[in-house]
């Protein structure tokens, strides 16, 4: 089977579908449309699934699981990273899928599902996975041909999922079935497509998506919502106890769903104390990527005609937005590197590196878009720092511009800026962010030079330090290694790997953990940056 198109074939199939799945939500804690929620699961695994260049089922499955992990959206985005999660453990030393081994990872992603839910509920996505993977299992000796197996798992899903009325009245009394699970079949059967026509699915325009969105919603009564708040959140620690921490945080709502391992948790709940939720998260670790919605605002809007909802949509349109305090540009390359910038709160990402210095017109055009008092600008390169202190000078409101000259000064000052402090303040701890972090590039040779005496030939390896040559040769990982002596110090407690777009998945952890054998005493990050002409950028802080 070819693995990374099904997968995707599936996602496009989901995207393809999801407004007659948003159609089938109807419970009364409405944390965001299904449909919607589970396709920008999909789409978040099939942008890590496309930065992996080999097609080994392990290394397409761990892709999926945590490209499904980080973009996980609601309750069902959630559940259905975890089904990812468990199916990629099952492939762990996989090359390649078969009927038995597809059998066990759908049994395996509905053990791993069960095991994130405080209180599973029948009736649902879980009994959808649950069933149709015994069912699998049971069978799979008896199919050699995949796509026969496929339309088996496929016709005991749709028979489940007819049964989940009789399980949750709520659904029985609206007439409907299980959204969570028909996102599910339709995965399966995108996936299906793509293994019988070998090709991938493809999606279907927006207009003709639309057309399966119009469908009337049932009528529930805001009051009806027992916990206010849908809150997500990862939770970066070391060693969290899973159990722990879920029968803590279980006491302040229902709807809890909490997933990933012991260094990087997601977590999702409904609430009416988020903050007290969030207080509790960070005696666990460091907190990322917060969103937290009103679900009684969210559904009130639901409840608009559709007249009615245009309407103040319009209005909401023209009115204007309230001002925030504080904005943020980054100036960064590379699709990895951007979505850090953005998850770490820019408004803005203006492409541009060393061989691409954005103007200040881009700049300002930038700044315009921000709807902020001040905007601090993060230029990323030296190159880019006078660009961003002439649009400053022409800008029509208050603008910082970071001297930040690497991606991973950037990070780093980006994260010290702190909504709730005054300029003054933020300019020091910014400050001193920058100066606690070293930077290092690992690229190559254009042509013959010699650099302070030492010789360098086309298509060398190249390893620098803060803008200066540290190392030459032939051998990568030599070379980084060259570069880390330069950088690392007793001080030094976190080395960061970001890898570029012509480095594979495979190859960049095979240097992290080589570099984690070397230097033991450090934590190793490692983070798809997607950077062209950089193998590698380091970051040691």
């Amino acid at each position: 089977m070819q693995l990374k198109n099904m997968i995707i074939s599936g996602a496009n199939n989901l995207e393809n579908n999801k407004g007659p799945i948003n159609a089938l939500n109807v419970f009364p804690v409405p944390d965001g449309d299904t449909g919607t929620n589970m396709s920008l699961t999909m789409q978040s695994a099939v942008r890590e699934i496309r930065s992996v260049r080999d097609n080994e089922a392990h290394t397409v499955a761990e892709a999926a699981a945590n490209g499904s992990l980080m973009g996980a959206r609601g309750n069902s985005g959630v559940i259905l990273s975890q089904i990812w999660r468990g199916f990629s453990k099952a492939l762990k030393n996989q090359n390649s899928v078969d009927s038995k081994v597809l059998a066990y990872a759908l049994m395996e992603g509905s053990n791993t599902a069960y095991k994130a839910i405080m209180k599973p509920t029948e009736g649902t996505i879980l009994t959808v996975i649950r069933e149709t993977g015994e069912h699998a299992v049971r069978i799979c000796g008896n199919f050699d041909d995949a796509v026969l197996f496929m339309e088996e798992i496929i016709s005991k899903a749709n028979a489940v999922l007819q049964k989940t009325p009789e399980m949750l009245p709520v659904l029985k009394n609206a007439g409907v079935v299980d959204a969570g699970g028909k996102g599910l079949i339709c995965i399966f059967e995108g996936m299906y497509q793509g293994l019988k026509t070998g090709k991938l699915l493809e999606l279907k325009q927006a207009a003709e998506i639309e057309q399966g969105e119009k469908e009337d919603k049932p009528v529930f009564k805001a009051e009806e919502i027992t916990f206010g708040y849908c809150t997500e959140f990862f939770i970066k620690g070391k060693q969290v106890e899973l159990e722990k921490c879920r029968d803590e945080i279980s006491e302040f709502g229902d709807s809890l769903v909490i997933a990933g391992d012991e260094n990087l948790i997601k977590v999702h709940i409904h609430t009416n104390n988020p903050g007290k939720v969030l207080e509790l998260a960070l005696t666990y670790g460091e907190l990322s990527r917060i969103k937290i919605d009103n679900m009684r605002e969210q559904h009130r809007e639901l409840l608009f005609e559709e007249k009615e909802y245009k309407a103040a949509e319009e209005t909401a349109e023209e009115a204007p937005k309230p001002v925030e305090r504080y904005g943020a540009i980054a100036v960064a390359m590379g699709d990895g590197i951007s979505d850090i910038f953005r998850d770490l709160g820019a408004s803005e990402i203006i492409e541009g590196g060393q061989t691409m210095n954005p103007s200040t017109e881009d700049i300002l055009k930038s700044v315009n878009n921000v709807n902020a008092e001040t905007v601090f600008i993060f230029p990323n390169n030296s190159n880019i720092i006078l660009a961003a202190s002439q649009a400053k000078t022409l800008a029509e409101k208050n603008v910082v511009v970071v001297t930040t000259k690497t991606i991973p000064q950037g990070i780093s000052a980006l994260m010290a800026l702190d909504y709730d402090k005054d300029i003054e303040e933020n300019t020091k701890k910014i400050n001193k962010a920058i100066a606690s972090v070293k930077s290092g590039l690992l690229t190559y040779a254009v042509r013959n030079s010699n650099y302070d005496g030492i010789n360098i030939e086309e298509g060398n390896i190249l390893g620098m330090v803060e803008g200066k040559i540290k190392g030459v040769g032939k051998d990568i990982k030599e070379v980084s290694h060259k570069v880390l002596e330069e950088m690392i110090d007793e001080e030094s407690s976190l080395i960061s790997i970001y890898y570029g777009s012509d480095v594979t998945e495979n190859e960049a952890q095979k240097l992290a953990e080589e570099i984690g054998e070397f230097y033991n005493d450090c934590e190793i990050e490692l983070h798809f940056g997607g950077q062209p002409l950089y193998y590698y950028i380091l970051s040691v802080e």
